[in-house]
């Protein structure tokens, strides 16, 4: 069972509903989502970003009320 948490205040809230006992005491480990990723495919994301922050600062970007426009207008 995965379980999220946010940080606040130095703390751990977790909010999700669980089927576990009261009291039941539980290990949360913390997980690096860019573990497995080999150099190469970092190096391809930091490119990616690279990019993105450059045509943004180039105006080439969108707002985010324009993109959420764009996809309720794909929806229907």
């Amino acid at each position: 069972m995965a379980l999220k948490a946010r940080v606040e205040d130095g703390r751990l809230i977790l909010n999700e509903p669980t089927d576990l006992p009261e009291g039941t005491v539980i290990e949360l480990e913390e997980v690096d989502p860019f573990a497995n990723w080999s150099s190469d495919q970092l190096d391809r994301l930091n490119a990616s970003i690279d990019r993105g922050c450059a045509q943004a600062r180039a105006g080439l970007g969108h707002s985010a009320r324009e993109v959420l426009a764009e996809l309720r207008a794909r929806r229907g």
